[in-house]
Order: structure tokens, then sequence, then C-alpha cells
């Protein structure tokens, strides 16, 4: 484990879920700020805040090397909140369907529970929203099997990122 990534205030999963990414052996994550990053930017898109999550997931992709599955994890759902953004904020959906069309392609392979995110989920809603962009108005992404929101701790995460 890199030392960078490194956080043992990142509480472990929820229940008995042992996500991607948990260490049960040794009880921690191997990369606790990427499960942080994931924490806060996926409540912060289920509250509709994507520039916020799109900036607590790329925070994160600047952590591993080009090629890693924790690389290609944080850079897709960089896409998800982009793209989303674009719909949303902007009704941009030929924007929505670039930035997803790239998002599913970072996804690729990167395992079905990862970090508490359930990707086939993901996954599936973007290649459903490719066809049809409504289908993300009000979706929210599923983390450790609930679909939280954010709370104030979120957005104070989300501008310390701005520093």
């Amino acid at each position: 484990m890199d030392e960078h990534t490194r956080d043992p205030s990142v509480s472990p999963p929820p229940g008995t879920s042992s996500p991607t990414g948990w260490l049960e052996d040794v009880d921690r994550w191997e990369h606790a700020t990427l499960r942080k990053a994931v924490v806060h930017g996926v409540r912060l898109y289920n509250a509709g805040a994507f520039h916020e999550s799109h900036d607590c997931f790329e925070a994160e992709w600047y952590n591993y090397g080009h090629g890693t599955t924790e690389s290609a994890f944080a850079h897709g759902m960089v896409q998800v909140a982009a793209g989303a953004y674009k719909r949303i904020d902007f009704g941009n959906d030929d924007g929505l369907r670039s930035l997803f069309e790239t998002a599913l392609q970072y996804l690729h392979g990167v395992p079905r529970d990862y970090y508490g995110v359930d990707v086939l989920e993901v996954r599936t809603t973007l290649t459903n929203a490719i066809a049809e962009p409504s289908l993300i108005d009000d979706w929210q992404i599923p983390l450790d099997g609930e679909r939280p929101t954010a709370r104030s701790v979120d957005f104070e995460y989300a501008e310390t990122l701005e520093d």
C-alpha cells in the first residue's frame, strides 16, 4: 500500500460487507483516501452536487498511476459526475452521452463492488442513459447497499480540495 493513500480515520464498511478494497485480514482499506473520496463523492452526487462530486473523485484519481484499477475507477466516476452535470445543469444530452461513453470505458473491468460502489449498477445505468438521458435525472449511486445523500461534512471535504 502506498503511504500517501493511508488514512486511519476512514471507517470500515458497514455490517458484514467486504467490498473490493477492504483488506479483511488486516482490517483496513487498501487505499483509505480512495474510500474517503468515494463516500464524499457519492453522497455529493446523490444530492445533485455534481461539480463537488467530480472534484472528490478527480483529486483522488491523481494518487494512482495510469493503468491501475484505482485510477480507472476514479477517472470513470469523474466522467459520471461530469456527464450528470452536463445534463442537469446545462441540458446537454450530447455532452452526457460522450462523457458516459468514456466513463464506461474506464469502468470496464472494475470489480462489481468497488470500495462500496455498486459498479455493475453504475455501468448499467450509464448504458441505458446513453439511449435515454432522462434516466439519470433522479438516479442515485448505490454505496454500501444504500443511496446516501450529502451532509455538511461532505461539502466541507469538497471545499478542502479547492485549495
